[in-house]
């Protein structure tokens, strides 16, 4: 289906096309498409944007699920995705993505215009329990911005007791919790 907010290469106009609209100021880069420049970006049409590098078999992660939810500001530079059906699959190019091949159960995933995307509950945990300083921070922020997404990271992360790294998991979402 092709939407009226969302413009991607190849669809209506080409790259060369895109690129031009958004030199003149009326498109703005969104995921793997483009959109208009006065335009409200929504959590739908950030999901929505990412279909031609999600497609079917994966599902958005960790930093690129935490900009679809709303617990970043801004698009990660590279997105994370992990696979969610059955039997393994062949990665993309790994330039514009970081790919996870341990299958996503079905419980942490939801769906949003077309995509799969990771829990906000699993996403928070996922960030929390990272060992990656800016996905830590990214938690830590979004922890204290949303205390309904920490209860349900907190409440991920008592359901998994032997996950890794899940104590530095707890530790982290209990600062978010105090500094509130």
């Amino acid at each position: 289906m092709v939407s009226p907010f969302l413009f991607f290469p190849g669809e209506r106009l080409a790259l060369s096309e895109l690129s031009a609209a958004c030199l003149d100021g009326l498109l703005v880069p969104l995921g793997e498409g483009f959109m208009p420049a006065d335009a409200v970006e929504t959590a739908w049409m950030r999901a929505r944007s990412l279909l031609p590098l999600l497609g079917e078999r994966w599902a958005g992660v960790r930093l690129t699920a935490a900009w679809v939810h709303g617990g970043i500001p801004t698009e990660p530079t590279r997105h994370h995705l992990q696979r969610v059906v059955t039997r393994r699959t062949r990665a993309h190019d790994g330039t514009r993505a970081v790919y996870h091949d341990v299958r996503l159960p079905p419980a942490d995933t939801t769906s949003l215009a077309g995509v799969h995307l990771s829990t906000p509950g699993r996403t928070l945990a996922d960030l929390a329990r990272s060992d990656d300083e800016h996905q830590r921070a990214a938690a830590v922020a979004w922890a204290a911005s949303d205390p309904r997404a920490r209860s349900d990271a907190q409440a991920w992360l008592d359901r998994h007791p032997t996950f890794p790294y899940g104590r530095r998991g707890i530790a982290l979402l209990a600062t978010a919790d105090s500094e509130r």
